[in-house]
């Protein structure tokens, strides 16, 4: 009996393998342009957050009343007066330097002591001209994200403020920021092949479960075709057959039937087996399995009238003995009686038997072992006995193989359909 072709197969998994790392190399690609693409983002929005807090700080400071009336007193002055203030801004803005010139340039604060009292490092013209300047640059601490703006005395500009961030530290902030997405871009790139696994393994079993329904419905075709032009040969040698027997050639007929369908036939001793197509049968199946060097022995409980059987139950016996015949090893055992309107049928072999699992499967068109353009017989068996509303059961033989018991009322069925009729295999 044919099977299902074995769905994880290592050549599916093969054809599957290229797609899922497809589809991680387009997950890990989307997320890590995702990543860059928030990396730029953080760092832009670090830098703009460190400029308006630069700016903020410093305008604040330009505006205090205490630095403009500092920066009209000498410069020693002015430094006692605004260095304490500076060192207060500097710790609670959380900026690196405070930085107030005079009107000359000259600072007035500064974070390191030796710095007050000389000139900036940086040209502070447009400042003192009453422009603000937001910007990185390169002053005695290193690079500097700074903001300048003018300290106003009515209309005149009497010094500036200057307040900075290292870049080093903008640096800083940056790679924290970075350090803490790297586990959400992993955990994001596991998630993702995962999923993508997942998906890929379903899709996988649906193409391979289509496939296999594909390569089971074009099995069927070739059966449905194999028996359509088994059906229209055999009617056109049912035709000959007829057309000899109406013109009385016998022996023409008994000639063309040896030659379309040599049989050998046997003796079939004990039992009352009176009805001669089932004899016909019996004998040919049992010189079948001679032939091979076994037996077929009718047991001798068997009582089959004359003309007590139709064409169902013969062809219900005939498939019935045949497949026993094909997977006895020596001995097939048959019992058949026709009595008190039923018919009641075992065959028992010494083959390999059915497993119970198989059951099911074994009446199922198409389920044979036999090779292509089999496993009818049994199909319709199951047909006709539950077109005549009897049953059928499989069991464990005495033998050791199988046991095939069949029990159905007669003539009460409907006649199945001509292309269902004829002996099979």
């Amino acid at each position: 009996m044919t099977t299902s072709p074995v769905t994880g197969s290592p050549d599916a998994r093969t054809r599957i393998l290229p797609v899922l790392l497809l589809h991680c190399l387009v997950v890990l690609t989307c997320v890590l342009t995702t990543t860059l693409i928030a990396t730029a983002v953080q760092e832009r929005s670090i830098r703009e957050a460190t400029e308006r807090r630069v700016l903020d700080v410093a305008t604040s400071l330009a505006d205090l009343e205490q630095v403009r009336a500092a920066l009209r007193l000498d410069r020693a002055s002015a430094t006692a007066e605004l260095q304490p203030v500076a060192d207060l801004i500097e710790e609670a803005a959380g900026v690196d330097y405070v930085v107030v010139t005079d009107a000359a340039g000259i600072r007035i604060t500064h974070p390191t002591p030796d710095q007050r009292g000389l000139v900036v490092s940086t040209d502070p013209s447009d400042v003192l001209a009453g422009q603000s300047f937001v910007g990185t640059e390169t002053g005695t601490l290193g690079p500097t994200l700074r903001a300048k703006v003018p300290v106003l005395d009515g209309d005149a500009v009497i010094g500036t403020a200057s307040v900075g961030i290292l870049e080093s530290d903008i640096a800083a902030d940056f790679s924290s920021a970075v350090t803490t997405l790297i586990p959400w871009v992993v955990v994001s790139i596991l998630v993702g092949c995962v999923v993508s696994a997942a998906a890929t393994t379903a899709m996988g079993r649906r193409v391979r479960a289509l496939e296999n329904r594909a390569r089971w419905l074009q099995t069927q075709q070739q059966v449905a075709d194999a028996l359509r032009d088994q059906t229209h040969e055999f009617h056109t040698r049912l035709h000959v057959i007829r057309g000899l027997v109406a013109e009385g050639e016998t022996d023409a007929a008994l000639d063309y039937i040896g030659r379309v369908a040599p049989v050998t036939t046997a003796a079939v001793g004990a039992g009352d087996i009176a009805d001669p197509a089932l004899r016909a049968v019996l004998e040919a199946e049992s010189a079948r399995l001679r032939e091979r060097g076994g037996a077929l022995a009718v047991d001798p409980l068997s009582v089959v009238p004359r003309d007590s059987l139709d064409d169902d139950d013969i062809t219900v016996v005939a498939n019935l003995v045949r497949n026993a015949v094909d997977a006895a090893s020596a001995h097939v055992e048959v019992l058949v009686t026709a009595a008190d309107r039923a018919v009641h049928v075992r065959v028992d072999d010494d083959g390999p038997g059915v497993a119970p699992a198989d059951v099911a499967r074994i009446f199922q068109r198409g389920a044979s072992s036999k090779g292509a353009q089999r496993g009818v017989g049994l199909d319709l068996v199951r047909r006709l006995v539950s077109a005549r509303g009897g049953t059928i059961t499989v069991e464990r033989s005495a033998r050791g193989g199988a046991r095939f018991v069949v029990d159905a009322p007669q003539h009460e069925s409907r006649p199945l359909d001509a292309r269902d009729r004829g002996v099979t295999r």
